[in-house]
């Protein structure tokens, strides 16, 4: 246990001479390679920044690097995708594809929120079928309140967190808000 925090305190003293950039680094490298540990990296934000700043640069800048991850394959892939199905008659592919373009807004705000999710997946989905971005964004900016959340407080501790009962509460809670909220916004912005 002693190299754990050990390591823990090194990493915090290294993203403290660097500042906020640090923070950021950390987050948008894992956008890129997702088989980075998301969860330590919100973790260190908040144990090197404090509770409020640490949170704000791991949520900012995830919805950045999911932002960067949509636009990347959406300009690059998507095209390409839909030009192989129909030269190959595709039929379960463009099934598939149709039924991400039509996911509800409410489903896409809990896919995005459970922080088990490979998020890399559903960038790179949502990049490449035909949802509109502003669907896909406001799902993130709610989703990932909780999953941020989630990381954040429960961190490198989640076995022990998963025993009590009250962490699990606040994660059930903050589902059912961002449920709501996400309910909310599809009625008054209309994104469906």
């Amino acid at each position: 246990m002693e190299f754990v925090d050990l390591f823990v305190q090194n990493c915090i003293s290294i993203m403290s001479q660097f500042g906020i950039f640090a923070g950021v680094i950390l987050i948008l490298l894992e956008s890129i390679l997702p088989v980075l540990p998301l969860s330590v990296f919100i973790t260190l934000n908040l144990m090197t920044y404090g509770d409020i700043l640490g949170f704000l640069i791991s949520w900012i800048t995830t919805i950045i690097g999911c932002t960067c991850s949509f636009f990347l394959f959406r300009s690059i892939f998507r095209d390409r995708l839909y030009r192989f199905i129909t030269r190959r008659n595709h039929e379960e592919l463009e099934k598939w594809m149709k039924a991400i373009s039509q996911i509800k807004f409410t489903n896409l705000v809990i896919i995005l929120a459970i922080p088990f999710t490979p998020a890399f997946f559903i960038n790179i989905a949502a990049g490449l079928s035909k949802m509109c971005y502003r669907k896909f964004f406001f799902a993130l900016l709610i989703g990932k309140l909780v999953m941020v959340y989630f990381w954040g407080y429960v961190g490198t501790s989640l076995l022990e967190s998963i025993t009590d009962v009250s962490v699990l509460l606040r994660i059930a809670v903050l589902l059912l808000i961002a449920y709501l909220l996400s309910r909310f916004m599809e009625k008054k912005l209309h994104v469906k």
